[in-house]
């Protein structure tokens, strides 16, 4: 990696969003998933929430464009557990969901932490989404079509959350914990061996805060030896 190269990925990984994030519910199109990273890599998002859908869940990496490199995704078996994960990280729940008591997606504050909870393509969000979530947030159409697809929706709200933060300096000093940023860079500097032990469900080997192999010739051995560290089951 050239001096470059690296100080130009240091310096997008430390503009990432710890407190800013989707949720997915039932997104069940590969496509459309993808597109929804696509969309957080572009807002400078950390983790992406996915309740996994019925039909399970496919990660299409075309039209991820390789953003899934950069945002970590966060499977759930339920809307409660991603909703609860966000709520541990005091994040206000935004719905996009038409009803009652729905705003103009530009009158919330996405300054403050924020998931923003995105339905399937047909359905929209489920009635249990819209229970849950603090606000409803619409984005208001002009023409004979009422909804959109659902990666377009996010793009756009996602653009008024750039915008705000933005404004409030929150992409001006780096925000992610040392650790991700130099687990990220790792899976940048060495994605085959990153890609190895994902396959392998073995640890990644020890790594320096940019993300160099500490001592790679040790790890080859304890990999050919077959003493290499293995993940936990968990």
């Amino acid at each position: 990696m050239t001096p470059e190269r690296e100080q130009k990925l240091l310096s997008i990984l430390q503009r990432r969003q710890p407190d800013l994030t989707l949720i997915a519910e039932q997104v069940h199109k590969p496509r459309n998933i993808s597109a929804l990273i696509r969309n957080c890599d572009a807002a400078g998002i950390a983790e992406v929430q996915v309740v996994r859908p019925r039909e399970g869940y496919h990660n299409y990496r075309g039209t991820a464009l390789g953003s899934d490199r950069w945002v970590d995704t966060a499977l759930h078996d339920t809307l409660e557990a991603a909703i609860t994960a966000a709520r541990d990280k005091g994040m206000m729940i935004y719905a996009a969901h038409f009803s009652d008591e729905a705003i103009p997606y530009r009158e919330v504050d996405y300054t403050r932490p924020c998931a923003i909870i995105m339905g399937a393509e047909k359905e929209g969000i489920s009635p249990r989404a819209a229970e849950l979530a603090d606000r409803h947030i619409i984005i208001p159409m002009q023409g004979v079509v009422s909804s959109l697809n659902v990666s377009t929706a996010a793009g756009i709200i996602l653009a008024e959350a750039i915008d705000q933060r933005l404004k409030a300096g929150l992409y001006d000093k780096p925000r992610m914990p040392a650790e991700w940023i130099a687990r990220k860079m790792f899976e940048s500097r060495h994605p085959k061996v990153a890609e190895f032990c994902r396959r392998r469900r073995l640890a990644y080997p020890e790594f320096d805060e940019v993300g160099e192999m500490v001592a790679p010739q040790a790890w080859n051995e304890q990999v050919t030896s077959g003493r290499a560290p293995v993940l936990s089951a968990d």
